[in-house]
């Protein structure tokens, strides 16, 4: 949705799923979850992309991992960045790769959390609910942080023209 009205949205939030037209049907979504679906960036909107933050499982066996790649590499489409890596673990917890791409300005509009171990499930979620991995790093936080740094951004770009 972002990628195709990015005029509607100042951020995107993406965990253990599919890139924007990887799936047209039902057959297709099955192959998609299994093995990645193909996109070729026809249904992207005019402008800049919209910064975004996506989180995935690398042992998901539901939606493979390859899924949130190509959903980076649709993001990425129109715009050059440098990219940094942070590797770190949560104590106690899962392992995982953070991926910041930075644009030329030096904000960091794309993220990607590789987590390491973890499957299908929203990972730092609470132990009591369903398809969560207690064991993170806390997705929600995460997002939070992500959106709040670029509404910031956002509002202060909106004031200054």
């Amino acid at each position: 949705m972002g990628a195709t009205y990015n005029d509607l949205y100042a951020v995107i939030g993406i965990h253990s799923g599919l890139a924007c037209g990887a799936a047209i049907d039902l057959p297709s979504a099955f192959v998609a979850m299994r093995q990645g679906g193909g996109s070729d960036g026809a249904i992207l909107g005019d402008g800049p992309p919209v910064p975004a933050i996506v989180f995935h499982g690398d042992r998901d066996v539901t939606v493979h991992p390859n899924n949130s790649d190509q959903i980076l590499n649709l993001s990425m489409k129109t715009t050059s960045t440098n990219k940094k890596v942070h590797r770190g673990r949560v104590p106690g917890g899962h392992a995982y790769t953070r991926t910041i791409h930075i644009d030329a300005s030096g904000r960091g509009i794309f993220e990607h959390w590789n987590i390491h171990g973890a499957g299908h499930a929203w990972s730092g979620g609470a132990p009591a609910g369903s398809y969560t991995d207690p064991r993170g790093p806390d997705a929600t936080r995460e997002m939070l942080r992500f959106f709040l740094e670029h509404s910031l951004a956002h509002s202060s770009e909106v004031r200054s023209v």
